[in-house]
């Protein structure tokens, strides 16, 4: 990779802006209820620190849609920041103005300051429509580190654009480049048997990567929500289950293509099917290939895949699993979910979770440091795999750009 790393940086004396992903899930009262993506940016935090920085953090947080909501404030995260790293981390009024500006340029060496939510300003995801709050922001440092590998496939004015704004001084930060480093040496040269474990509710957000990983697996796994659209273009009944009907054409052709290329395609053999969508539905375990009645709904694999799938995936050399492969959200249906979980644990094959629900189902089951990689953003990881380059990576600069 030719980008510049945050270790190229002459950091002593100077203020950084960096792009953090502190979109984390807070409770109606308040709390942080998973401080992971906090915690993931903690050592290039510590590094600017230690080597004589002061640190500027921006990130969005939630859906405001361009609007101040106070419950999408960031001042929760500030806070827990502030307790992992056992320092003051000042929490700003905005993300741009006069008062922020004050405040970035009183910023003493060794610390932090914290801007408010980006998604505050329409700006933020919509650069084109004012290319000033880029600017804005950019006045603020001297430096620019992107951190924010779950952001990063989003052109937005903190990633993309920010970054051209400082010309030979963008650099991806310890997380980021832990990232690219390791998904981009995995996929660029797979140990093989490699199989890929997809799930996930729709079909739509992941036919491009199935796409891109029929060109590398030896086999792919397909489960959650996003196989009965598969079902239903074989022509097996799939009663009330999700479907996207519009997109079975392209499922139909998926299916010729991985038999052309001669790449097994694993479907669950049975079903724990619902008569509603709700942990307390009326449930029954049924094989796949007889279709799901009418008055019910797929929720979960049944065990037979269980332990057909485990019992395949024990030869692998590595494995990426992205997406639930069931309604995890209720424990009834969490069982696909939580047996591909232990049976990748327990593997010595290379393993890597692409970020996403599955992560959850991991930090559920406390088996976290099981696993080679953990992506801290599921879209990006998928449209990595599948692009080898994302617009927030792409905008930094190269390592022979003039400083």
């Amino acid at each position: 990779m030719s980008i510049l790393r945050l270790q190229d940086l002459p950091i002593e004396g100077k203020k950084i802006l960096i792009r953090v992903d502190f979109n984390v899930p807070i409770d109606r009262e308040g709390n942080i209820t998973d401080d992971t993506r906090i915690r993931s940016t903690l050592p290039t935090i510590q590094y600017i620190l230690d080597h004589g920085g002061s640190v500027i953090l921006m990130s969005h947080l939630g859906r405001p849609k361009g609007k101040k909501e106070p419950r999408f404030s960031l001042a929760p995260c500030a806070k827990r920041l502030a307790e992992l790293l056992g320092k003051p981390v000042e929490m700003a009024p905005d993300c741009v103005g006069e008062k922020v500006e004050e405040m970035a340029r009183d910023l003493p060496a060794g610390s932090i300051l914290m801007l408010e939510n980006l998604r505050f300003y329409p700006a933020e995801e919509k650069p084109e429509q004012d290319p000033q709050f880029a600017i804005d922001l950019a006045k603020l440092a001297d430096l620019y580190v992107n951190d924010a590998f779950g952001t990063a496939h989003r052109a937005h004015s903190s990633t993309a654009t920010i970054a051209k704004l400082f010309p030979g001084k963008a650099a991806a930060g310890l997380l980021l480049e832990k990232e690219i480093d390791f998904l981009g040496e995995a996929f660029d040269q797979p140990k093989h048997p490699f199989y890929a474990v997809i799930g996930g509710a729709k079909v739509s957000t992941k036919l491009a990567v199935l796409h891109s990983l029929l060109e590398k697996v030896d086999a792919l796994f397909i489960g959650g929500g996003m196989a009965y659209t598969f079902f239903k273009a074989q022509g097996i009944p799939i009663g009330d289950s999700l479907c996207e009907d519009k997109e079975i054409p392209k499922a139909q052709e998926f299916l010729e293509l991985a038999k052309e290329k001669n790449i097994p395609l694993f479907f669950p053999k049975d079903l724990v099917i619902a008569d509603k969508f709700s942990e307390n539905a009326e449930t029954k375990v049924i094989e796949a290939a007889d279709g799901v009645p009418i008055g019910y709904q797929g929720m979960d694999s049944g065990p037979v895949t269980r332990t057909e799938w485990a019992n395949t995936l024990q030869n692998a050399q590595m494995i990426f699993w992205n997406g639930p492969l069931g309604v995890f959200e209720f424990p009834p249906f969490a069982k696909g979910t939580e047996a591909m979980a232990k049976t990748l644990a327990a593997l010595p094959a290379t393993t890597i979770i692409g970020g996403g629900d599955s992560v959850a189902a991991i930090n559920k089951l406390g088996i976290a440091e099981k696993f080679n990689h953990i992506s801290t953003g599921g879209g990006a990881c998928l449209e990595y795999i599948e692009q080898g380059n994302l617009p927030g990576i792409e905008a930094l600069s190269k390592k022979d750009s003039p400083s």
